[in-house]
Protein backbone atom coordinates (compact mmCIF):
# COMPACT_ATOMS: atom_id res chain seq x y z
CA UNK A 1 0.00 0.00 0.00
CA UNK A 2 1.36 3.14 -1.02
CA UNK A 3 0.47 6.64 0.40
CA UNK A 4 1.88 10.31 -0.05
CA UNK A 5 2.78 12.07 3.16
CA UNK A 6 2.72 16.19 2.71
CA UNK A 7 4.66 17.78 5.42
CA UNK A 8 4.24 21.29 6.65
CA UNK A 9 5.36 23.56 9.64
CA UNK A 10 2.55 24.93 12.00
CA UNK A 11 3.25 28.20 14.00
CA UNK A 12 4.78 26.48 16.31
CA UNK A 13 7.82 25.37 14.31
CA UNK A 14 6.36 21.59 14.56
CA UNK A 15 5.94 19.53 11.89
CA UNK A 16 2.49 18.52 10.45
CA UNK A 17 1.96 15.05 8.46
CA UNK A 18 -1.15 14.81 6.40
CA UNK A 19 -1.42 11.29 4.42
CA UNK A 20 -3.17 10.24 1.49
CA UNK A 21 -4.10 7.08 0.20
CA UNK A 22 -3.30 5.58 -3.21
CA UNK A 23 -0.96 8.94 -4.47
CA UNK A 24 -1.97 9.16 -8.45
CA UNK A 25 2.02 8.11 -9.95
CA UNK A 26 4.08 9.21 -11.08
CA UNK A 27 3.82 11.76 -8.47
CA UNK A 28 3.64 15.63 -10.17
CA UNK A 29 6.09 17.41 -7.65
CA UNK A 30 4.67 21.13 -9.60
CA UNK A 31 1.50 19.44 -8.56
CA UNK A 32 2.17 18.39 -5.37
CA UNK A 33 3.58 22.14 -4.57
CA UNK A 34 0.32 23.39 -5.75
CA UNK A 35 -2.01 21.29 -3.91
CA UNK A 36 0.56 21.61 -0.59
CA UNK A 37 0.13 25.97 -1.24
CA UNK A 38 -3.48 25.56 -1.80
CA UNK A 39 -3.60 23.99 1.95
CA UNK A 40 -1.69 26.65 3.44
CA UNK A 41 -3.43 29.32 1.47
CA UNK A 42 -6.78 28.86 2.71
CA UNK A 43 -5.90 27.30 5.67
CA UNK A 44 -7.59 23.81 5.22
CA UNK A 45 -6.44 22.07 8.30
CA UNK A 46 -5.86 22.92 11.66
CA UNK A 47 -3.33 21.54 14.28
CA UNK A 48 -2.80 21.61 17.88
CA UNK A 49 -0.05 23.85 17.29
CA UNK A 50 -1.84 26.66 15.44
CA UNK A 51 -2.14 27.52 11.58
CA UNK A 52 -0.15 25.62 8.83
CA UNK A 53 2.13 28.02 7.84
CA UNK A 54 4.98 26.61 5.54
CA UNK A 55 5.67 23.53 3.87
CA UNK A 56 8.57 21.11 4.84
CA UNK A 57 8.60 17.89 2.71
CA UNK A 58 6.43 15.72 0.76
CA UNK A 59 6.87 11.93 0.08
CA UNK A 60 5.86 8.75 -1.31
CA UNK A 61 5.22 5.80 1.09
CA UNK A 62 5.13 2.35 0.24
CA UNK A 63 4.64 -0.20 3.29
CA UNK A 64 4.15 -3.90 2.98
CA UNK A 65 2.45 -6.16 5.61
CA UNK A 66 2.86 -9.84 6.12
CA UNK A 67 1.15 -11.30 8.52
CA UNK A 68 2.38 -14.37 10.35
CA UNK A 69 0.49 -17.22 11.21
CA UNK A 70 0.45 -18.44 15.11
Amino acid sequence: MKTIELKFENEEGKTVTISLDAPVEPVDPAAVNTAMDAVIAQNAFFSSGGDLVGKKSARVVERNVTEIEL
